[in-house]
């Protein structure tokens, strides 16, 4: 009772602030224009492959575009978003690894071998080599393929890199978070080295230059040398707004008026990334590639609240399983689209977005099996139902497990300690343990009485393991529906026991100390041998050195800095 007290009253109070004054239901704060009617005579086909542009952003929250009600200035993710299709019915991972193997793959983490945690930088661990990336398949059909921004897929071997993932060029990142004017990157206390990369190569004469103003002119530069005539594909995966919080001085001071800090700096980098995406339009448009362009806008996780981002109203934040840490900004962009805007509520995974952008490159899917994603286009362009009914959060089995999960409680066919979420249909079921599970509203209240959503959290989940909710008519994840519904957790559970029989083991290997920069020239990149790398393809453990006399005190002080990682690893992932 006191929970449900404590929600009543966080509702009406916050109300009365006028957060949540707009309706869920309603497509967004943007109003959506009447479908042109001219719109209809478009060509059932088009005439020839598009040009795709897939954007990415960092650690972006729900709340913090435009068109969610944010206090956050993006204007040209506002007029694209209203141009094209708002996708609200979105899901992403809750962390960057995931997301972006997902996106690359077409497949489920638990098919990848990546259902845990994120690819560390001194782990001997990458992208699956026996899988067929989406840069692959659309290099078969014809296109031009290049990437701009953070990788995150793994790097200690050449094979692994994106130049030899599909992509004809790169210019980026290989690890999760870098520094975004020198590009350093601290895997630890005195495990630091640089990190931007052109094609195989270290980038040291870029060194100075803010990131994400850097990608975007890397894409006018490849816009313009190429031809419009021939299929391009462009992975602009920026870096923004994951920390560290930096931006350049005029995007902050337009927000000197927020109070927050950290929400003062997260706001300018948000802004700058906008900028940054009219400028990439604006290339489209000016080297003749916008007509026959579709851009997709993703976001790869949740907010971290920590950090300047909010993912208000919905509970969590980045690295959980609520929907604040899944449910992600996305729309689509293009000429090429029948209906345009509008609001899609069809469901849609970033999976799709693999079998989706292969099919509208007329290229051939017919070699890759057992893909996870679904051809979401005609939900997108014409507005059809989605072929998508059901999707897999996860199951991590190496999670820390819930301390009261059992297999009694899963009825006997799954161990609800196991942390996993599941949802299909209008239904959502989570077990083991989801994550922080707050509900924050936006920084930019510093005085705002902060202890209610906290209380509701302890009362709500200590000895909780399995949670249901049936999301498109609580998508707050307010009431849990648990104890009533029986027959549908078992139902999901039963799911849940399906996709676990397919998963294949988890590949996170321990970390090496010979990834260490300063054994690399300084830089983070490439470091085992072809021997070395076949001993390690199992995912196993990697070989210790073979020479027992070569010690160094990065070895000697590994233990310490893989306990002091875990402490921060919410802040790095």
């Amino acid at each position: 009772m006191a929970v449900y007290a404590l929600t009543g009253f966080s509702l009406v109070s916050l109300l009365s602030f006028g957060y949540l004054s707009w309706d869920w239901m309603k497509p967004s704060l943007v109003a959506d224009v009447a479908t042109d009617p001219m719109e209809k005579s478009l060509p059932p086909a088009f005439t020839r492959p598009p040009h795709i542009i897939f954007i990415l952003t960092d650690d972006q929250g729900y709340h913090d575009v435009g068109y969610h009600g944010s206090d956050i200035q993006t204007p040209t993710l506002d007029r694209l978003a209203a141009e094209g299709v708002k996708l609200e019915n979105y899901y992403i991972q809750p962390i960057c690894t995931p997301s972006r193997s997902q996106l690359i793959t077409g497949r489920y983490q638990i098919h990848t071998g990546l259902q845990h945690s994120i690819i560390r930088p001194r782990q001997p661990n990458c992208l699956p080599l026996d899988q067929v990336t989406l840069p692959q398949k659309l290099q078969e059909a014809g296109y031009s393929t290049h990437m701009v921004g953070k990788w995150h897929l793994g790097f200690y071997k050449k094979e692994c890199l994106p130049t030899r993932r599909g992509f004809d060029t790169f210019l980026g990142s290989l690890t999760g978070n870098v520094d975004y004017y020198t590009y350093d990157n601290c895997d630890g206390p005195g495990v630091c080295g640089y990190d931007l990369h052109e094609g195989e190569d270290v980038a040291w004469d870029q060194s100075g230059k803010y990131s994400t103003l850097l990608y975007a002119q890397r894409v006018s530069k490849i816009l313009a040398s190429h031809s419009p005539k021939e299929p391009i594909f462009i992975y602009v995966a920026f870096q923004a707004v994951h920390t560290p919080l930096q931006s350049p001085k005029e995007y902050i001071y337009r927000y000197r008026s927020m109070g927050n800090v950290a929400r003062r700096k997260y706001a300018a980098m948000v802004t700058c990334m906008d900028e940054a995406v009219k400028n990439i339009t604006w290339a489209l448009k000016k080297y003749g590639y916008y007509d026959n362009s579709v851009i997709v806008f993703s976001t790869d996780n949740g907010g971290q609240t920590f950090s300047g981002g909010s993912n208000w109203p919905l509970r969590g934040r980045k690295g959980t399983y609520w929907e604040g840490g899944v449910r992600g900004i996305g729309f689509v962009h293009s000429p090429l689209i029948k209906r345009k805007r509008r609001t899609s509520w069809a469901l849609v995974h970033i999976t799709d977005w693999y079998p989706t952008l292969v099919s509208l490159a007329r290229g051939n899917l017919s070699n890759v099996p057992g893909l996870d994603g679904y051809n979401v286009w005609p939900a997108i362009s014409e507005g059809k139902e989605s072929p998508r009914t059901e999707i897999l959060h996860n199951i991590d089995p190496l999670y820390n497990h819930a301390k009261y999960g059992s297999l009694e409680d899963g009825f006997g066919i799954w161990n609800t300690a196991v942390q996993a979420s599941i949802r299909v249909g209008e239904w959502k079921l989570l077990t083991g343990d989801p994550g922080y599970s707050d509900w924050i509203p936006p920084q930019t209240l510093t005085n705002f009485p902060g202890s209610w959503w906290n209380l509701e959290r302890l009362t709500d989940g200590l000895r909780k393991s399995v949670w249901l909710f049936n999301i498109t008519a609580d998508p707050y994840e307010r009431y849990d529906l648990s104890d009533q519904r029986p027959d549908v957790v078992r139902t999901l559970l039963m799911r849940l026991v399906h996709y676990n029989r397919t998963a294949i083991p988890v590949r996170y290997p321990a970390e090496n100390p010979r990834a260490h920069p300063d054994f690399n020239g300084g830089a983070w990149g490439p470091w085992a041998s072809e021997d070395d790398a076949e001993e390690w393809e199992g995912g196993g453990e990697p070989l210790k050195s073979r020479n027992k006399k070569k010690k160094c005190k990065i070895c000697k002080l590994r233990s310490f800095f893989r306990k002091l990682n875990t402490r921060l690893m919410s802040n790095r992932i």
